[in-house]
């Protein structure tokens, strides 16, 4: 991508399939990658990071998938500087109308001697080998000096001015761990563009973890300082504590506009959408007051502050609530509501169904039509993606039965299907019944997994609100995330279960062949990230 004619003109580069993908107990498939990756673009991104290629097959078969299905952003693939990553990169990339690959090292001397146990000389030649050989495949490169805010800054400039001689179109400054303040990496970027001649001719960009709180302050104070590239995630989700989160970075940018005179071109009535899918294929919940899609964002408690927001809703809101997309809760169906409605209803939200996907989709609006009064955009996305967790579990819930009493144990037996197809069952006695049914799934699955956190929220308000259940598990040391929505809290929390069981399973399997292609490639270092 070169550099955009209007110097006013913020480039949103979306990590949340890469970096944010990295954060505990998340493991996507490609199929939920690749509707992230389809909302990512209707909501306007630059830059898709697809993920890393070189990690696992299933990796590199997601990154495939979105570069050929997904138009509009850039799509990028992740590669250290090994020439085996770079051509994993570009054969996962290639089919993408936009492609990218964005490769890294670290600059900081810490991590030269103790993780790449290398010299500085060595650093150099890695760099400068590593885009010569991504040029030869795209025209847009991407070049991260990993660590650099813990680097010296003469040698990082050093390192930014080989990349760029050599063809990279953009140099990314990565707070890598989270360490520098505002005022530190605006003064780090201004001596870096005195010290780098060319670094005026590219993108800079900036990638900024949260782990001193200060990720998207850092990120902004990088804009101010020249950077016109930001590396964020939906949520702010990645390793560690996060990233700098995207719907924050994108709503100051939008609101402060005329005091900063910076924009981008994100659709802003998309964020919450995109926020609540990415919640719910990752089964990593929105804090209630999390900053522009948090449920208390727009929420006004105190009696002086609803006095004046009915009076005049500036005087305590500095963002309009549609703005971000939060008025999608309105009423769009009944009961009674028929199939044409449903697909019409699902297509303003931006879900393409047909087929035996709209069968399936209708049968299960039907169910929750007749629990429900009113069926809410908010519900048809918690249903749809919940249909789409069903068609890739390994294994499936299919009935539970649950005896309760305060005057005994509960017990609960359970019918399971298997990734072969076939039914196994399982009972067992639990703490409580929604222990008894989790109890019972081990029970049926022959597996020893163990429960580390359970949720329930309500995705709309009422009594008969559906309910989405959200479980993290562990089965030998690996966790695995589910969640699942209905009506009733148990059915949901035994989707949950089984969901987080197969993620678990599957965990596994990625992390293997992660081990194997790791050994193939024969590479002398661990895969660390910007």
């Amino acid at each position: 991508m070169t550099k955009p004619e209007d110097p006013s003109r913020v480039l949103i580069f979306d990590t949340t399939l890469r970096d944010g993908e990295q954060s505990p107990g998340i493991s996507l498939n490609t199929q939920e990658k690749l509707e992230i990756a389809q909302q990512l673009a209707r909501l306007g991104v630059d830059v898709i990071e697809a993920g890393f290629p070189i990690t696992s097959p299933g990796d590199f078969d997601a990154v495939q998938e979105i570069s050929r299905s997904v138009e509009g952003p850039v799509i990028a693939g992740l590669a250290r500087t090994h020439v085996a990553d770079i051509d994993a990169a570009w054969n996962a990339v290639r089919d993408a109308a936009r492609p990218r690959i964005h490769t890294f090292i670290s600059t900081s001397d810490i991590h030269i001697e103790y993780q790449l146990q290398t010299t500085r000389d060595d650093v150099k030649g890695q760099a400068r080998a590593a885009v010569a050989h991504a040029r030869q495949y795209v025209e847009d490169v991407e070049f991260s000096p990993m660590d650099a805010t813990r680097a010296d800054i003469e040698f990082t400039a050093e390192v930014c001015q080989i990349a760029i001689g050599e063809g990279a179109t953009t140099i990314n400054i990565p707070d890598t761990v989270g360490y520098t303040m505002p005022h530190e990496f605006t003064a780090f970027l201004q001596k870096l563009y005195e010290l780098t001649p060319d670094l005026r001719n590219v993108v800079l960009s900036v990638h900024c973890h949260d782990d001193l709180g200060l990720a998207v302050a850092n990120s902004f104070a990088g804009l101010l300082a020249g950077a016109r590239q930001v590396e964020c995630a939906i949520n702010g989700i990645g390793e560690r504590a996060g990233n700098a989160s995207l719907e924050e970075i994108v709503m100051l940018l939008h609101t402060r506009e005329p005091a900063v005179g910076l924009s981008t071109a994100v659709n802003t009535r998309e964020i919450a959408r995109t926020s609540r899918l990415v919640s719910r294929l990752t089964g990593y919940p929105v804090q209630p007051n999390k900053a522009v899609v948090g449920r208390n964002a727009f929420a006004h408690e105190s009696g002086i502050h609803q006095d004046g927001v009915l009076k005049e809703r500036t005087t305590y809101e500095i963002m309009d609530a549609t703005t971000v997309g939060l008025e999608a809760n309105s009423i769009v169906l009944g009961k009674h509501s028929g199939r044409h409605a449903l697909q019409q209803a699902l297509a303003d939200l931006g879900f393409e169904i047909t087929g035996q996907g709209l069968n399936t989709a209708f049968k299960r609006f039907k169910e929750i039509a007749d629990k429900k009064k009113h069926v809410t955009a908010m519900d048809l996305e918690a249903l749809v993606t919940d249909e789409l967790r069903e068609e890739i579990a390994g294994y499936q819930l299919e009935w539970f039965d649950v005896e309760a009493s305060s005057r005994r144990p509960p017990h609960a037996i359970v019918g399971v299907r298997t990734p072969d197809g076939e039914e196994v069952t399982g009972s067992f006695t639990g703490d409580g019944p929604v222990d008894a049914i989790f109890r019972a799934i081990n029970s049926a699955t022959g597996s020893e997994a163990r429960l580390r956190e359970f949720r329930v929220d309500a995705v709309t308000g009422g009594q008969d609100a559906l309910g989405e259940t959200s479980v993290v598990l562990e089965v030998g040391g690996i966790s695995g995330a589910g969640q699942g929505v209905s009506t009733d809290i148990l059915e949901a929390a035994g989707r949950a279960y089984v969901r987080a069981l197969s993620n678990a399973i599957r965990r596994r399997g990625i992390m293997a062949e992660a081990e194997a292609a790791t050994a193939a490639a024969a590479s002398g270092s661990p895969v660390r990230t910007p």
